[in-house]
């Protein structure tokens, strides 16, 4: 048996091809897919695709992980506090498919360092990041590249889950994030047909603290800037990550041909 059918036949992916199909698995086998911010969203979103069979993941975060995190980020343990999130990814990833060829970047989304993060035409890139800038960045280089990107807006102040929708990004409602990002992207011209996973829900507004928090990439320099206090429970943001994952799953191994 060859190492190609010896890996499709491990138990563990038994209810997964039992769902899709042996051939569709395959294809799963053979994507590769970067999922860039490592947060709550991305956490959850890169956790499913490696427990699904992606051959090849990309993690991408400049972040570390702190106790504020624990709340709702899957690699936020007591144990991991002040490690890199991307390296916590890589491992616990490893742990769940030891065959997932796993490529940390411990890197911050910014023009100059987009071209290595998109490096290899990845199949499919899931965009979970929380910053304005980063985000629209990332948005605008992929689709001008050509590739397939599935994007998280707002999941925090969020109670109601029935709220959640996907949708392109040109018909999102009721998202702040989305409005400005899709202003954001036509100011450069870039494309905004893009699938993304936002929700209906009016934002709890008063959950904000108005004191601003000190990020801990502008400390000594580095990159980003202190930003709001918002609230977030566990669930909402995880559900999002979840979501975008399984569009994924069903775009790779052919199961969805909606998604361009």
């Amino acid at each position: 048996m060859n190492n190609e059918q010896n890996y499709i036949n491990r138990p563990q992916f038994r209810r997964t091809r039992l769902l899709i199909g042996d051939e569709n698995f395959k294809e799963l086998n053979n994507s590769f897919v970067v999922v860039v911010g490592l947060g709550a969203v991305g956490g959850y979103a890169a956790e499913a695709l490696a427990r699904s069979g992606v051959g090849r993941i990309r993690v991408v975060d400049f972040d570390t992980v702190c106790e504020t995190n624990i709340n709702r980020q899957i690699y936020a343990l007591h144990s991991t506090i002040g490690r890199h999130k991307a390296e916590v990814a890589a491992e616990r990833i490893s742990q769940i498919n030891p065959c997932c060829r796993v490529e940390p970047l411990t890197l911050f989304t910014e023009p100059q360092t987009i071209p290595k993060i998109l490096d290899g035409h990845p199949d499919i890139i899931i965009d979970a990041i929380d910053s304005l800038n980063p985000k629209v960045e990332l948005l605008a280089q992929g689709r001008a590249a050509g590739l397939t990107i599935l994007s998280s807006m707002g999941a925090a102040l969020r109670l109601d889950v029935s709220e959640i929708q996907i949708a392109s990004l040109n018909d999102t409602k009721y998202c702040p994030l989305a409005r400005l990002v899709r202003k954001r992207l036509r100011r450069r011209g870039a494309d905004t047909n893009i699938t993304c996973v936002y929700s209906k829900e009016p934002t709890y507004k008063t959950s904000i603290k108005k004191n601003k928090q000190q990020n801990p990439l502008t400390v000594g320099g580095k990159k980003g800037r202190p930003r709001d206090i918002m609230g977030s429970l566990p669930t909402v943001p995880g559900i999002f990550g979840l979501i975008l994952a399984n569009e994924a799953i069903k775009i790779l191994s052919g199961l969805n041909t909606m998604t361009k």
